[in-house]
Parts: structure tokens; C-alpha cells; sequence
């Protein structure tokens, strides 16, 4: 498993971003109350697109976009989605916009290709659908560009992109305009992934961004203070573990077992995930305090992984540098003072001020080990005595 921590932006979110660098999209409203809908498009003619705004993919064959050829009906049908669940997230909120008489609808997006450590620009002339399916039934119709971040997306890049796509002429140079803006605002933004799917071509001609999806990264959020303050206001679709690990800084990821596990460095957490399941366990988490964490955030990790429900253990595996083992178990003791520890829990404690990480646990009657394969071992021992351990049917 590989960490990932991304910030899924709303459609009209990432809208709002595509017009500040004048990439044309779809006029419209957003609205939070099926009462406003009326008011909200009287600047508008009809037919109308009602969407959902929920951050899944695959909305619209969920049925999260619908259609309407008038007021009256606009307002019916976003009363319905206000009213509804797509892939089980309730529709908070309903973004209408004119629908447009499209003559092509097209896919461009930018991505990051680690293994090429690369930016890569991907472009369709069969957009509306998703990427993947294209990839599976299409791959011919797909093209990439890879982009040398230091050299950055050049015009000639664009150009290449919107010639083999078919275009000529003055609609070549506004597509190809169009892809130096979305590559400039996913840079700008600290984008994971920026996609346009469909960027349409209009029956006059234009080219408009009907759909918009971007994703930041999460280790950029103190470039972006605004969706970092609105991504912890908001009830976003998480869970309240990831709430709390996002408000004190914690790197956290849900999984699907029953042993919680708390780490210092991603990689010592991640050989933590491979032992527990060397020994037959299955993780329920992938918590990492990063280095030097403070007794406070010690505590605050501890609280987080035993108020998941399906961590019935935990282990807690530290391996002391910059993060003193003196630090950490005054963290363990404090969080024992908050909450009740009724879950079997095994520590590995190693490194700088050991000795005295060790003796306040055992002061504080928490049993220490020294080797992670042997505190491995025991903690899905204790997990499959308790009797709380599924085993794979």
C-alpha cells in the first residue's frame, strides 16, 4: 500500500479555479436549498444540466447529473437531488448551468507519472467518458505528453497535442491556448490531477470546459491556506478519524483490518503494515506522527486509532531519533489518562532516551519490547486470543 493524501476539490470549486485563468466554462449557479433554484437561474435559458456536487466518479451514470428543459422542471429536479445519495454520499449541494449544444466532446488532463518522474499531459478526442474505459476499449485513441517539470509546458507541446486531435487553424491555436491554462493552474494549485472530461467543442465553434476535476496534494495545503481552513470548516466525505488527523497534522489512512498501528516515518510504518501481515494480522490503519513528534501528538494518535471501531489492538512501533522515546511515552500515559484502554496494546520503543521511555511505561504498567518482529508477533497473538480477529473466508 502506498500512502496517498489528496484534497478532492468540488466540481464548481475547480470551476472557479479554470476561470481565473480564463478557461471558459458553462455559465451557472450553485445553490444548497431547492427553494433557490428559480432565482438562482432567472439569468439563464433553458435547457438546463443539474449536477451533484459529491466527490465520486462515476456521478452521472449514478444518476448524480440530470436534465431540464425549463424552470419549472429545474427546480423538480434539483429538489430531487438535494434528496438523494449518489454511490451512498447524501447531495448537500446542486450546481446548475446552461446546457450547451456540443458538437465534440474531448478529455485533457494533466498528471503526475511517478515512475517517469514526469508531469504528463493526456489528451482524447473521446472525452465524456472515463479515462480508464477509454485506456481499456481506445488505447489508440489516447495521446501523452511527457513534460520535464523544470522545462515546463511549452506552446509547441500544446500545439502538437491540438493538431493530433484534428484541429488547424485559429481552433488549433484556442485549444492549444486552453491546454497552457489548465497546465499552469494545475501547477499553481499543486496538482495531483487536473483534468477536463469533456472539454467540449461547442456548435459555434467555442471550446468550454463542461466537466472539471482537480486534486491537490495534501503536502501542499500551506501553500493553500484557503482549502486547508475550508477542509476542516466543511463536512467533507471522511471519516472522523481523518478529521482529527488532518486538524493536528497526522498522516493517516484508513484500511480494512482490525490492529491499529501508529509509527514514526512512512517507511517504518509501512514495514509495520508488512509485519503484521507477516504474522497473519491485518492492519486497520497506516498512522505516521512524522519525526520528533511531541508527547501532544503521541496522544493525539492514540486517541485516533482507538476511536476506530475496528481497531480492536494496537501497536505502536517508534523507532527514536530526532523523536525522543521520552516524548512518546509521556504521550501514551496521557492519552491513557483521556481514554480508556481496554484494547490489547503492544509498544516497541527504540532509540534516543530509550531507557527513560521504558521505565515510564512500565511505571505506568505498559509492557515495552525491543524487536518489531517479536511486538508483531504478540499483538496478533493477543488479537486472535480476544477472538476479534476475522479470518479471510
Amino acid at each position: 500500500m502506498r500512502r496517498k493524501s489528496f484534497l478532492k476539490l468540488y466540481e464548481y470549486e475547480a470551476k472557479n479555479i479554470l476561470t481565473q485563468y480564463g478557461i471558459p466554462v458553462p455559465q451557472g449557479a450553485l445553490i444548497t436549498k431547492a427553494a433557490c433554484a428559480g432565482e438562482a437561474v432567472a439569468k439563464l435559458e433553458p435547457p438546463f444540466a443539474v449536477k451533484s456536487q459529491v466527490l465520486v466518479v462515476g456521478r452521472g451514470k449514478a444518476g448524480g447529473i440530470l436534465f431540464a428543459g425549463s424552470t419549472e422542471e429545474e427546480e423538480e429536479t434539483a429538489e430531487k437531488l438535494l434528496k438523494t445519495e449518489i454511490k451512498g454520499i447524501p447531495v448537500k449541494k446542486v450546481l446548475i448551468e446552461e446546457k450547451l449544444q456540443v458538437r465534440k466532446e474531448l478529455y485533457f488532463g494533466v498528471t503526475i507519472d511517478r515512475f517517469a518522474r514526469s508531469y504528463v499531459a493526456i489528451a482524447s478526442a473521446v472525452g465524456g467518458v472515463e479515462i480508464e474505459e477509454i485506456a481499456s476499449k481506445a488505447p489508440h485513441e489516447i495521446l501523452k505528453i511527457f513534460v520535464n517539470p523544470q522545462r515546463s509546458f511549452r506552446s509547441f507541446h500544446a500545439v502538437q497535442l491540438a493538431k493530433k486531435l484534428g484541429y488547424r487553424g485559429a481552433s488549433l491555436l484556442e485549444l492549444a491556448g486552453i491546454f497552457e491554462k489548465i497546465y499552469q493552474a494545475g501547477r499553481d494549485c499543486d496538482a495531483e490531477l487536473i483534468e477536463l472530461n469533456p472539454l467540449a467543442e461547442t456548435e459555434d465553434g467555442a471550446f468550454v470546459a463542461l466537466d472539471a476535476r482537480i486534486i491537490i496534494d495534501d503536502n501542499a495545503l500551506f501553500r493553500h491556506q484557503e482549502y486547508r481552513k475550508r477542509l476542516l470548516e466543511e463536512e467533507r466525505d471522511r471519516s472522523p478519524q481523518e478529521t482529527e488527523a488532518l486538524r493536528n497534522n497526522l498522516a493517516y489512512v484508513k484500511l480494512k483490518g482490525d490492529i491499529g498501528v501508529i509509527g514514526n516515518g512512512a517507511g517504518l510504518v509501512m514495514a509495520t503494515l508488512d509485519m503484521i501481515h507477516y504474522y497473519g494480522g491485518k492492519p486497520a490503519n497506516f498512522l505516521d506522527v512524522g519525526g520528533g513528534a511531541p508527547a501532544e501528538r503521541i496522544a493525539a494518535a492514540l486517541e485516533i486509532v482507538l476511536s476506530d471501531p475496528d481497531a480492536k489492538a494496537l501497536f505502536v512501533n517508534i523507532l527514536g531519533g530526532i523523536t525522543r522515546c521520552g516524548d512518546v511515552a509521556r504521550g501514551i500515559i496521557e492519552a491513557a489518562k483521556d481514554v480508556t484502554i481496554a484494547k490489547p496494546m503492544v509498544v516497541r520503543l527504540v532509540g534516543t532516551n530509550e531507557e527513560e521511555g521504558k521505565r515510564m511505561l512500565a511505571e505506568a504498567q505498559i509492557p515495552v519490547l525491543k524487536s518489531m518482529e517479536e511486538a508483531a508477533r504478540r499483538i496478533v497473538e493477543l488479537v486472535k486470543k480476544e477472538g476479534c480477529h476475522e479470518n479471510d473466508s
